[in-house]
């Protein structure tokens, strides 16, 4: 098995079916932060099976999805969140998205 990596996940997804599509594959496979972002903890088959879900879902030459390598899960260390403006609230399911 190989090492857990943390990804930050962001979407831009135009059309409101695949948004909603693309907001449940990432739901399944990690935490959600704040609208379109997501934080994965993933190894690379987990990584590499996401991707594939999510580009059978995006219509390549509109939407975008980001996968933002943040490093070793092991040495993450405290996940600590700072917010300018409102102040960030850990996101409770259940979460929809019209």
């Amino acid at each position: 098995m190989s090492a857990r990596r943390n990804y930050i996940v962001t979407y831009d997804v135009r059309d409101p079916k695949r948004l909603r599509r693309v907001f449940k594959t990432c739901r399944d496979h990690g935490t959600h932060l704040q609208f379109s972002v997501f934080e994965c903890d993933l190894n690379r088959l987990e990584k590499a099976a996401f991707e594939a879900l999510l580009r059978d879902i995006i219509k390549h030459d509109e939407d975008q999805i980001l996968f933002i390598d943040l490093g070793p899960s092991a040495q993450r260390g405290e996940r600590i969140i700072t917010a300018l403006g409102q102040t960030y609230e850990k996101l409770n399911p259940p979460c929809f998205v019209a």
